[in-house]
């Protein structure tokens, strides 16, 4: 019989588990909910491509970078009142957002929204820290990672249905209204978690030296950094899947939804697949696998465009294996980034995290950059991040357990 997974004393009664899922479904849905309106916003704002890219680049950009910003801000002044303020600036940024006139307002209104959505994902991960034990943790995670999983898998559909039937500016207005009823959610029935505020948490110098330790550590990179690539490596699709569905391959919008859903799928098998392999043949033999797969994943697709195969199935496919590689490769990377860091877990989590959105941001730009019409750059921007994958894989696990041991 499974444990109940249960809150420390002081904050029983408050619903944290909803809160907390929430909290990290705000992420997906920021990005998935309007994936297939890219080719939409390319034509009403008569802007190319690479252009529209900026609103999923700078959102990443914005994303990573804030969370260098809102953990230590939450060990000074608390959870409550950081997450409140996070979640009034995604309301506000996502009625920006759905009333732009111009391509340049929404992709400033994007970063602004991206700012909102950071706090909330890194205040779910302190708030698991703050009010559960660490036995109890893992199971927390897990339960709402199945939760967590409706975001990317409905998400695409919901917003190809209102692309359809009401414009890109839905997408948005409904960002701001599910923002809104989760801030209300927030204001009545979440206690300030953090029972022992650091008054030097934002100190420049112990900011400093902690980034020092985490990031001069060949065991952080040995993790992030294929981590972090993996990431980039379903980037690829989440920033350029429609744009090659819909204008390319041209698959109806309201299809494209349950294309990107498939490939989600990939992501949930890959995850449970982590978990059986890990537990049998440990950590090291399961990122070469995880990371193997996203190699063959990529070559496989640069293979098939030049080899002339143009259909629309190809695309889904794909994302399934790389979305797959992703669920096995993206827990280890997870927790043995931060695992090694027990004085600056926050630390190494936030870099970790900023060094994900980093990849994605510079990922993105490329695929709008690159986009030409075909489906070559898209097949080489996989198969190249796919090969970097693999070989970072084996060149930094050389010597990796050396240093832990030390």
């Amino acid at each position: 019989m499974t444990q109940q997974v249960q809150t420390i004393s002081p904050f029983r009664g408050a619903p944290l588990f909803i809160i907390i899922t929430a909290f990290l479904m705000l992420q997906p849905l920021s990005t998935d909910l309007y994936l297939a309106s890219l080719p939409s916003l390319a034509n009403g704002f008569g802007v190319p491509a690479s252009t529209v890219q900026l609103t999923l680049s700078l959102f990443v950009f914005g994303f990573g970078a804030a969370q260098l910003i809102v953990g230590p801000l939450s060990d000074r002044f608390g959870r409550r009142p950081v997450v409140l303020a996070g979640l009034g600036i995604y309301v506000l940024a996502s009625l920006l957002c759905a009333t732009s006139l111009s391509i340049e307002m929404l992709i400033a209104s994007r970063f602004l929204q991206a700012v909102g959505c950071c706090s909330a994902v890194i205040i779910a991960r302190a708030i698991v820290r703050d009010a559960y034990e660490p036995q109890d943790s893992v199971r927390l995670i897990a339960k709402a990672s199945t939760w967590l999983s409706l975001a990317p898998l409905l998400g695409p559909i919901l917003g190809s249905y209102l692309q359809v039937t009401l414009g890109w500016r839905a997408a948005f207005f409904v960002h701001a209204l599910l923002s809104l009823i989760l801030l209300i959610l927030v204001y009545l029935r979440l206690p300030e978690t953090n029972l022992q505020k650091d008054a030097r948490a934002t100190d420049l110098t112990g900011l400093i030296r902690n980034y020092r330790i985490v990031l001069g550590s060949k065991l952080f990179w040995t993790y992030a950094l294929p981590g972090a690539l993996s990431y980039g490596s379903i980037f690829t699709y989440i920033s350029g899947a429609s744009v090659v569905l819909i204008q390319v391959l041209h698959v109806p919008t309201a299809w494209f939804g349950y294309c990107f859903a498939f490939g989600v799928t990939g992501y949930l098998g890959g995850t449970m697949v982590c978990r059986r392999v890990h537990a049998k043949l440990g950590t090291d033999i399961t990122l070469r696998i995880g990371t193997s797969l996203s190699f063959a994943a990529g070559a496989i697709f640069l293979a098939l465009v030049i080899a002339g195969l143009n259909h629309w199935i190809m695309i889904p496919a794909i994302m399934f294996l790389t979305m797959g590689a992703h669920g096995i490769n993206f827990p280890v990377s997870q927790s043995n980034s931060v695992s090694p860091f027990p004085q600056q877990a926050g630390t190494a989590a936030g870099l970790m995290g900023a060094l994900y959105m980093l990849v994605a941001f510079i990922v993105g730009t490329v695929v709008g950059i690159t986009h030409n019409g075909t489906l070559y750059p898209l097949a080489t921007i996989a198969c190249s991040i796919g090969a970097m994958i693999f070989i970072s894989t084996r060149l930094l696990q050389t010597n990796s357990k050396v240093e832990f041991a030390a």
